[in-house]
C-alpha cells in the first residue's frame, strides 16, 4: 500500500471510530472502566439513597443534620490493547477478514480512552511480543497506533497470548484497564487452561477483558466431499472428507467445547469474557458489556 492510500485508509478509519466512541460508547465508556481511586470533594447534605459510609459525623454533629462527603474519581487510566496478529486472524467468510475487525475494534477502543483522557498503549504478539507502544496520549499517538494497526506485518505467525501476558506484567507495574483481542484458538484444550491460568493471574491486579474475534466459518464444517486445509500458523495441511457426517459433529463439538470451557474459567476468575463475529455488528454486544460493568 503506498503512503497516501495508507493515509487515506488512516482517516477513514479515524472518522468512523471517532464518531462511534463520540455517540455511543463516551458515556458507557467513562462509567464502565473507573479511575484508580478517589479524592475528596466537598460536603454537602444527606439525601435519600446516599451511601450511609460516605457521612461525615463530624459535620453531622456541628449541624444536627446528616452531612456526606462527597468524592471525584481520579479519571486518569492506563489502558493497554493486546492485539492477536497471528497467522489465523487472516481468515474471514462473511463481512470482513477477522484482522479487520480487530483493527477497527482496537481503534475505537483507542479513541474512547483518549477522549475520556485516558493513556492507551498497545502490545502486537504472535507466539512472542513482536511491538510494543508504551501507554501515551493524544490524537498524534492514536493516530500512530491506527496505522501500526493496518500496516504491521508480524516476524512470526504462531500465537502464545501466554507469552504477551508475561511480558505486559513485566513491562506495566501501575494497575491498567487491558483488552485482550484475539481469536483464542488454541490447539488443545491443555492451551486453553494455560491460556485462562495466565489471565488469572494478571487479574489479580490489572483489570482485564477478553474480546474474542470469531468467523462462522470456524467452526463448522461445510459439506462439500473432499477439502484441503491449510493451519495458518503452521503451514501444515490436512486432507477432510467433509461429507461423512460424523467428521463434522466431530469438528463442530470440539470448538464449542473449546469455546465454552474457556468462558467458563475466564468468568469464575472475574474476567469480562465476549464473542464479536465477523458476520455481526460489535456495537451493541460491546455496549451491552460496557452498561453491564457500569452497574457493578
Amino acid at each position: 500500500m503506498i503512503a497516501a492510500e495508507l493515509i487515506e485508509k488512516v482517516r477513514r478509519i479515524e472518522i468512523k471510530t471517532r464518531g462511534l466512541s463520540q455517540q455511543i460508547f463516551a458515556g458507557q465508556y467513562h462509567s464502565a472502566f473507573k479511575g484508580q481511586g478517589m479524592t475528596f470533594s466537598e460536603v454537602r447534605e444527606y439525601q435519600y439513597g446516599d451511601p450511609i459510609r460516605n457521612i461525615d459525623w463530624n459535620v453531622t454533629a456541628r449541624f444536627n443534620k446528616p452531612f456526606i462527603k462527597v468524592f471525584d474519581e481520579e479519571r486518569e487510566l492506563i489502558v493497554m490493547l493486546l492485539v492477536d496478529v497471528s497467522g489465523s486472524n487472516e481468515f474471514g467468510t462473511q463481512h470482513r477478514f477477522k484482522r479487520e475487525l480487530m483493527t477497527e475494534l482496537a481503534a475505537v477502543l483507542a479513541i474512547s480512552a483518549i477522549q475520556n483522557n485516558d493513556k492507551i498503549g498497545v502490545i502486537f504478539f504472535s507466539d512472542r511480543v513482536e511491538k510494543f507502544i508504551p501507554p501515551k496520549k493524544g490524537r498524534k499517538h492514536v493516530l500512530r497506533i491506527i496505522l501500526e494497526l493496518l500496516e504491521f506485518m508480524p516476524v512470526s505467525r504462531g500465537t502464545d497470548i501466554t507469552e504477551a501476558i508475561r511480558f505486559f506484567t513485566h513491562a506495566n507495574k501501575k494497575r491498567s484497564t487491558v483488552f485482550v483481542i484475539s481469536d483464542f484458538m488454541p490447539k488443545t484444550m491443555n492451551q486453553t487452561v494455560t491460556i485462562a491460568e495466565a489471565l488469572r493471574l494478571a487479574s489479580r491486579k490489572h483489570d482485564l477483558i477478553a474480546l474474542q474475534i470469531a468467523d462462522p466459518g470456524e467452526f463448522d464444517l461445510p459439506r462439500a466431499g473432499l477439502m484441503k486445509f491449510q493451519d495458518p500458523e503452521t503451514g501444515s495441511t490436512r486432507w477432510v472428507d467433509t461429507s461423512d457426517k460424523r467428521t463434522r459433529k466431530l469438528y463442530s463439538d470440539w470448538w464449542k467445547n473449546v469455546r465454552e470451557d474457556l468462558e467458563i474459567q475466564l468468568k469464575r476468575s472475574g474476567i469480562d469474557f465476549i464473542t464479536l463475529s465477523t458476520a455481526q455488528d460489535y456495537v451493541n454486544p460491546l455496549m451491552r458489556l460496557f452498561e453491564k460493568r457500569g452497574r457493578r
